[in-house]
């Protein structure tokens, strides 16, 4: 016959705030917000920072990313000028602050992790801003190909270039955060290897389809227009597709060993 005690250990009703099996402490949903209102916070603060820095190198930059252009650029408003380089300098702070972004992401994602999925994703908080950094870094080294592909189209003495600084950078921001977010695929690949969607024999037969596709949505999407940006961006990546093949292939293992 069960005791009192034994009884009212049964009707107690759990409690909304815990320890897990692991010895973490489970949180509450207000404890959850809080603390995604808490890593937000940090991440605009060191954008905002970044870009306070950024705004004090504003006019370097933009000589540096101007030089494929011969000549000046033109801006057609009072304020214009001042509006792109706060541009620039925001772009700057996202640059210089994607490091404590990404930490902070993933600080508030890994205590919903196993400790097994903590280790096979570790590697790739790192990786996530050495991808962005070649993302940026191949559009810069193509930026002055482009330039003057789409304008040796001009007809000297009937259609000439009249760049504003508008259209310029505008251009050139585009294709910067085109490909720094392209070079984040990996970590989709990575999430739906996790969730079972797919698996690295799938990967590996797919190669000749994925590369077909890397190249067709280069094209689409990169708005410069030019052929050698979608081959650049094809030819980086493909090998962070094989590179992901054998992340995934390591994460399988590793799940299947635990």
């Amino acid at each position: 016959m069960a005791t009192l005690t034994e009884h009212s250990e049964l009707i107690t009703p759990p409690s909304s705030s815990g320890t897990a099996d692991d010895g973490e402490k489970i949180m509450t949903l207000i404890e959850h917000l809080a603390e995604l209102r808490r890593r937000l916070f940090i991440s605009l603060a060191a954008v905002a920072l970044g870009a306070a820095v950024g705004f004090v190198f504003a006019p370097d930059v933009i000589r540096i990313l101007k030089a494929p252009i011969n000549g000046p650029l033109y801006f057609t408003g009072p304020g214009a000028a001042l509006f792109l380089q706060l541009k620039i300098a925001v772009f700057v702070g996202l640059v210089l602050a994607s490091p404590i972004v990404f930490y902070e992401l993933w600080a508030f994602i890994s205590p919903g992790l196993t400790p097994q999925e903590r280790r096979a994703f570790r590697p790739w908080i790192p990786l996530a801003v050495l991808f962005t950094v070649l993302g940026v870094g191949v559009a810069y080294a193509i930026l002055p190909v482009a330039a003057s592909f789409l304008l040796s189209f001009q007809i000297p003495g009937v259609i000439e270039p009249l760049i504003t600084a508008d259209a310029y950078f505008g251009l050139v921001t585009t294709m910067f955060v085109t490909f720094g977010l392209v070079m984040q695929f990996p970590f989709v690949i990575l999430l739906l290897a996790r969730v079972g969607i797919i698996d690295a024999q799938r990967l590996r037969r797919s190669r000749r389809y994925v590369l077909l596709g890397m190249f067709v949505f280069a094209v689409v999407i990169i708005p410069s227009g030019d052929p050698f940006s979608p081959t650049a961006m094809t030819v980086v990546a493909y090998p962070l597709y094989e590179f992901t093949i054998w992340m995934v292939a390591r994460y399988e293992r590793s799940r299947s060993a635990a």
